[in-house]
């Protein structure tokens, strides 16, 4: 449940996540991170100024929680976010040899996405690939969900081939309805629509 209170006292907020932001305990970080996550949904430039901050002479812990915190942002988009953890370049790639299998799946299974990331930079490229599925939602509307694939370090000119599998289970947080999914492959932020599968009962 969001307490309203925390969005509009920001910096009251931070000062105690400034207090615990070392903390050795992982599970006192992990909610300092969260509680920075669900801030940056509100502030997202007071998010990026935080943690630029943070990342200075940060230990391998604290940007562990820099990166959580910056999870919502990163699948968003947002460039700052990519930038801050070294994705902020313009990938040069293509999206190749795309195969979504199966087309048709039934509620309560799968979905397998397999695709190429072909490299046309003359240099090494740091790429973070994530999948975006659009997921059909009541009354025929949808919205994207963004699924984390791989960190990739590309040689120029090279590729690599990745799959992620795609759950149609019912949860609590999601319920699959019957309908077409488009699919997205997302590089560094760089959307590229590349088919899309049908959900069926």
């Amino acid at each position: 449940m969001r307490v309203p209170w925390l969005d509009t006292n920001p910096e009251q907020v931070l000062e105690v996540l400034e207090l615990l932001k070392d903390d050795p305990a992982p599970l006192v970080r992990r909610s300092v991170a969260n509680n920075l996550n669900d801030l940056g949904k509100v502030h997202p430039m007071l998010l990026a100024r935080t943690c630029a901050t943070w990342l200075e002479d940060a230990s391998a812990e604290r940007r562990a929680l820099i990166e959580h915190a910056l999870r919502s942002a990163v699948k968003r988009g947002d460039a700052s976010a990519l930038r801050l953890l070294g994705y902020g370049k313009k990938p040069a790639v293509t999206i190749e040899g795309v195969r979504i299998v199966p087309a048709r799946v039934a509620i309560s299974g799968s979905v397998a996405v397999r695709f190429v990331v072909s490299s046309t930079s003359r240099s090494t490229q740091e790429l973070l690939v994530d999948l975006g599925v659009h997921f059909v939602k009541a009354g025929g509307r949808s919205t994207r969900k963004v699924f984390k694939v791989k960190r990739v370090v590309l040689p120029a000119r090279e590729k690599v081939a990745l799959t992620k599998s795609i759950s149609l289970a019912v949860h609590t947080t999601r319920t699959p309805r019957p309908g077409r999914h488009g699919v997205d492959v997302i590089v560094n932020g760089e959307t590229t629509r590349v088919g899309h599968f049908t959900v069926t009962v």
